[in-house]
Formats: C-alpha cells, sequence, structure tokens
C-alpha cells in the first residue's frame, strides 16, 4: 500500500487566521475609539493628529506582515506537498540504502546484517535526535541475520515510534574489529510520509529516504 500524506502547515495557519482576526477587531475598535475622540475633542485644545496617523500605519504594517506570513504558509505547504509527490517516483525502481535507520513500529524494529566473522562487542539505539535510548553487550553470528529491538529504553520505557539507528562495535575471537555490514538493495514498493520523513518500503523492510545511496531501474 503506498501513503503519501502531504505535508501541511495547519498548525501555523490557524494560527496566522487567529492573529489576524484578532488584529481586524482591534482595528476596528481603535477606529471607533479614534472617531469618537474626534467628534468630542476640545477645540480650543485639538488632540494630535500625527499620533493618530502613526498608530493607523502600525496597525496597517502589521496587518500586511501577517498577510505575507500566511502567503509563505500556503507556499511552504505547496513545496512539501509537491515534494511529497516526487516520492511516488521511487516505487518499482530499485534502490540501495544504508539500512542501519530503520522504523520503529508496532513495539519492535529490526536491522538487516552481515557479517565475515561471529563478534562480541556493544550496540547503541539511537533516535533522530542522535540521542542513545537502548544499548548493551551483543553476541554476533557471521553470515546474514537480523537484529530485532523490542523497542525498550535503557530505563525499561516504551520508546516512542519514529526512525532510529543503529551501531556496532564488535571484534572476532581474536580480537580483531569486524565491520557490520546495513546496506540493503531492493524494489521500493511502498512509500510512508506518516513519521513526517519518507519512508521507503523496501522487501518489507522500512528504509528513510535520506539512508537511500543509489537508484535504479529494476533489470
Amino acid at each position: 500500500m503506498t501513503t503519501v500524506s502531504p505535508a501541511t502547515s495547519t498548525t501555523a495557519q490557524s494560527e496566522s487566521a487567529a492573529s489576524q482576526s484578532g488584529l481586524m477587531a482591534n482595528y476596528d475598535l481603535f477606529l471607533s475609539i479614534l472617531t469618537t475622540q474626534i467628534q468630542n475633542q476640545d477645540p480650543l485644545d485639538p488632540m494630535d493628529s500625527a499620533e493618530f496617523t502613526t498608530q493607523l500605519v502600525q496597525y496597517s504594517s502589521v496587518e500586511q506582515a501577517i498577510q505575507q506570513n500566511k502567503n509563505l504558509e500556503n507556499i511552504i505547504a505547496t513545496l512539501k506537498s509537491n515534494q511529497s509527490l516526487s516520492y511516488v517516483s521511487y516505487i518499482g525502481n530499485k534502490v540501495s540504502a544504508d539500512a542501519s535507520s530503520t522504523v520503529l513500529s508496532g513495539g519492535q524494529a529490526s536491522w538487516d546484517y552481515e557479517l565475515k566473522e561471529d563478534a562480541s562487542g556493544t550496540f547503541e539505539i539511537r533516535n533522530s535526535s542522535g540521542a542513545v535510548v537502548y544499548s548493551g553487550d551483543v553476541d554476533l553470528t557471521a553470515g546474514s541475520q537480523s537484529f530485532v529491538w523490542a523497542g525498550q529504553t535503557d530505563v525499561g520505557a516504551d520508546a516512542v515510534e519514529g526512525i532510529y539507528t543503529i551501531s556496532f562495535d564488535v571484534k572476532d575471537a581474536g580480537g580483531r574489529r569486524e565491520k557490520v555490514m546495513t546496506e540493503i538493495s531492493g524494489i521500493v514498493d511502498a512509500v510512508d510520509m506518516s513519521t513526517g520523513e519518507a519512508v521507503l518500503s523496501v522487501d518489507g523492510k522500512s528504509i528513510p529516504v535520506s539512508s537511500v545511496i543509489s537508484v535504479s531501474r529494476p533489470s
């Protein structure tokens, strides 16, 4: 199933609309008070019209700024929507990607890896902000394997769903450092925008579009 959800700035737009509504209400009230004051001013001691003119100009400037913000919000929303739709072009194409990042969903995340020799060491799982949420010791088996994480943090809490990245620091029996390969290749069959970042489904694995290394037409 292909999920493409165009990004919008609904919250920002609603705040802008609320600001404009409040400004116009105050503007109408200001004009009403100004008119009343002019009608009832002392002919022998007239009010300073320059001060009122300055306030009118300030109100007008604020109103124009709010309108410009609304226009910018619409432009940004359109650009994000077009960008979201452009990810559809990945579907059906073959991609190679760094699979060290994946999506935690339904309380589970998994990473496929390849290793030349059995190795032992440590691992770290980081969130999208780069903070370590889970770490520990690990024994990895040579060959093509999978590492599964149940979504628990170091303090025993449930990690929020989203994108997480794993890294390994392991050595073989002889004390030589082993590189854990997490690159993945396959055909993209879906695009999901629900996490806020485009995530490709490649052979059942969730890969952030930012991890893509190359894209090609399938043979």
